[in-house]
């Protein structure tokens, strides 16, 4: 009314340039997906798909070759070199999707053009399990979404919160289903993925002596397998709970009182997703008033993924 009669509106453009950096556990999805939105906005946009996934690499940019106009959408291969050099252009956006050490180094590039940037990141993701639950089904959804790509999905239940009288059973349970998702030699099963690469294989491999293993432990370097383990109350300081697992390895820790899983959770960084597990209302409430993530899934994990209205990680 204090413009009265002139009128006044938002007007769309693209942003332009646009630069688009992918992750190596799940290669493709990761970079289509940006890259989806990029082109509904109008922009030009280069892919630089991870150089750890060298097949998925080659595939991506043969089709992104043959389908566009390389003055428009075009996907460049390379290592190291070749994202640092990217990074010193002058993008008007950039997308990252990977590990918060490399984000920083993005963020940092970015931050000499004042480029604006959105960064996909991971972290410690909790699951807390309160002794008000279907034990079946919550054993089969916590069993599937850690151990989904062999556990190397940064929304994976990172660490599990189980309330003492459930634990005994909950770890029967999981146990049960892991030999009923990949056999009794999970190595030889169709559906059990294998690590990326030598260095995170040894990264794994070392956080395996953090504490008591009571299913799994077993490895092969050269096949890159680590098998589905569970790990039963690994000390809060070891290297196991401070650093994103991102593997096929599973924490279990117990709590008295759903205050102290809650107080653990808060002396942390905040985690990309958090993951409950009870029929009871109340303690729902009382973890999503207490406790800050990028998202919360209640009785299932990963899922929350798939609600497209949704904003991810946040």
């Amino acid at each position: 009314l204090n413009q009265f009669p002139a009128s006044a509106y938002i007007y769309a453009e693209p942003l332009g340039n646009v630069l688009i950096i992918g992750p190596w556990n799940y290669p493709f999805s990761l970079i289509i997906s940006p890259l989806i939105g990029a082109i509904a906005a109008g922009n030009c946009t280069i892919l630089k798909p991870s150089e750890l996934a060298p097949q998925t690499s080659g595939v991506l940019k043969e089709l992104i070759d043959d389908t566009f106009d390389p003055g428009y959408i075009a996907a460049i291969e390379g290592g190291v070199e070749t994202s640092q050099a990217l990074l010193k252009e002058n993008f008007d956006h950039i997308f990252f999707t990977g590990g918060t050490k490399i984000g920083k180094i993005v963020m940092e590039a970015a931050a000499k053009n004042l480029t604006p940037v959105t960064l996909e990141l991971g972290g410690k993701s909790p699951c807390i399990v309160d002794r008000r639950i279907d034990l079946k089904e919550t054993a089969k959804r916590i069993t599937w979404g850690k151990f989904l790509n062999a556990g190397q999905t940064c929304i994976a239940p990172d660490y599990l919160l189980v309330d003492k009288q459930t634990k005994t059973e909950l770890i029967a349970a999981i146990k049960q289903c892991v030999r009923d998702f990949y056999g009794d030699r999970p190595q030889d099963s169709p559906d059990f993925a294998r690590i990326i690469n030598r260095r995170q294989f040894d990264r794994l491999q070392a956080l395996l002596s953090d504490g008591e293993i009571i299913l799994g432990g077993e490895t092969d370097a050269e096949d890159l397998y680590i098998s589905p383990t569970l790990i039963d109350d690994p000390a809060v300081d070891s290297s196991l709970m401070a650093e994103e697992i991102f593997g096929p390895i599973l924490p279990i820790l117990e709590y008295d009182n759903l205050s102290s899983a809650i107080a653990l959770i808060n002396s942390r960084s905040k985690p990309l997703a958090l993951y409950i597990f009870s029929k009871n209302k109340n303690i729902q409430q009382q973890i999503l008033l207490n406790t800050s993530s990028g998202g919360v899934c209640i009785n299932d994990t990963v899922m929350q993924v798939g609600v497209n209205e949704l904003p991810f990680g946040g």
